[in-house]
């Protein structure tokens, strides 16, 4: 059961960093500091990073995998969001396919901008990680429970 669960583990960890790697594209280039924080996300997940270097260069490939708890789908989308502001210009590319991401992690078409955007903010501000997301968990309980009947 342990090496199910790992392996599960490693394709989340892989379709992460591919999801990365694909809005490190979304500008037409990966800039050196964009490759840089997926290797470090990489790292930080206990991959090697030629391993991670070999996931980006076939990011295209993978299917996306959507974690199956808030936590991990906000942490995806942050990492996505901080790593757009990582080469100092937000394009519009980028900002698109935040969104489009946020959505496909399953946040709602309605709240999905303003999310990236309190995100994009929050990392700009300098605020720690846990603030914006504990923020962010706010915004997302308060308007999930304005969407449902």
């Amino acid at each position: 059961m342990f090496g199910f669960f790992e392996s599960e583990q490693t394709k989340k960890v892989k379709s992460h960093l591919a999801n990365l790697a694909a809005l490190a594209k979304a500008d037409g280039h990966i800039d050196e500091r964009e490759m840089n924080f997926i290797v470090a996300v990489g790292k930080k997940n206990g991959m090697r990073a030629d391993d991670v270097r070999s996931i980006v260069a076939s990011a295209t490939d993978r299917a996306m995998l959507v974690p199956d708890n808030d936590s991990e789908r906000f942490d995806q989308i942050f990492d996505l969001v901080d790593m757009m502001l990582a080469d100092g210009v937000v394009d519009d590319h980028e900002m698109d396919f935040c969104i489009d991401m946020a959505e496909k992690l399953g946040f709602r078409k309605a709240i999905v901008g303003v999310l990236v955007r309190k995100i994009s903010l929050g990392v700009k501000d300098g605020l720690p990680r846990d603030q914006i997301k504990e923020e962010s968990q706010s915004f997302l309980n308060y308007n999930e429970g304005l969407g449902q009947h």
